[in-house]
């Protein structure tokens, strides 16, 4: 696997309006990996961008680093190949460079936000090794680079290990100083998986429904605040730092081109043992994304399960 950009842009919950020109600006910023879904529905929009991008000679698609997951509604493996073809000719693409899995959690055709237990086929119906060995004939086909998955527990993994003929080179799942999932940067680290951080400033932006009353502000953080002010950066590349120096890849998202420039800090900024040692002492086991969407009255996901926790 060539070089994987440590930081990327996130695409969640870029509306399309304004995908074109975020895609556009970070890419002449310097940004080389963007993060996408088709679940995010702004794809079309990312795909212009990149074509003008490609076609003005900005960058080459070669120094591209494109990702896309499988939406929750494609686990069937007669659906994979169609649905990361929709990817492909959103983005205007002949290739991905990665394709994720996006949940551990199969919905059923043509289900949006699932409602009732009935929206969901549970994974002894929709075994993920049967998803994962759809999506390993898309490296054949030459659709896609490389493989892998996001919100997988060590469990989850240890099972796809089992029976996987293509290892999954991702994990992208939530993590920063309040959600440090230390054991699973450890297991990934051990059996040649990338792990990509997700929500590293704390997602405050996310839809309203998913935002919990009183939950903590990563960005307001005392320790996080302090940081910042000796180094005379903004919290946000502290946060991002701290997530590069202890080996895991970024994907902030961001819209504002002076938010896209904090971000980039985060690559040249050097926290001190001691700092690092204070910002790990933030741990609080804390979900801004807990999954809780998934679980349904009778239905076949819990937390407990989703996260084998």
């Amino acid at each position: 696997m060539e070089t994987f950009p440590s930081i990327g842009l996130g695409t969640w919950k870029l509306r399309p309006e304004h995908s074109y020109m975020a895609v556009t600006t970070a890419v002449r910023m310097g940004y080389r990996h963007i993060d996408c879904a088709s679940t995010y529905g702004n794809e079309e929009e990312i795909g212009r961008a990149l074509r003008k991008l490609l076609a003005e000679g900005t960058v080459s698609r070669e120094e591209l680093w494109i990702t896309s997951k499988l939406p929750n509604t494609a686990h069937d493996p007669d659906a994979v190949l169609p649905a990361v073809e929709k990817s492909l000719g959103d983005l205007q693409l002949k290739y991905l460079d990665t394709c994720l899995m996006h949940w551990p959690v199969a919905l059923k055709p043509g289900v949006w936000i699932p409602r009732k237990a009935d929206h969901f086929h549970s994974l002894e119906e929709m075994p993920l090794d049967r998803t994962w060995a759809a999506m390993e004939k898309l490296v054949g086909r030459g659709k896609v680079r490389c493989l892998g998955v996001c919100n997988f527990s060590i469990r989850k993994l240890n099972e796809l290990f089992g029976t996987a003929y293509l290892p999954p080179h991702f994990n992208q799942v939530e993590s920063h100083p309040y959600l440090q999932q230390s054991a699973m940067l450890e297991f990934c680290q051990k059996n040649g998986i990338r792990m990509v951080a997700y929500a590293p400033l704390g997602s405050g932006d996310r839809p309203k429904p998913l935002v919990r009353r009183g939950e903590p502000v990563l960005l307001e953080d005392t320790v996080i605040c302090e940081v910042a002010m000796n180094h005379q950066v903004p919290p946000s590349a502290v946060l991002l730092a701290w997530a590069l120096q202890r080996g895991t890849a970024v994907i902030p998202k961001a819209s504002n081109p002076q938010h896209m420039k904090a971000n980039l800090i985060a690559a040249y900024l050097q926290l001190s043992d001691e700092e690092m040692h204070r910002i790990t002492g933030l741990e609080r086991h804390y979900r801004y994304i807990d999954g809780s969407f998934w679980v349904l009255p009778n239905g076949p996901y819990t937390l407990s399960n989703l996260w084998d926790e």
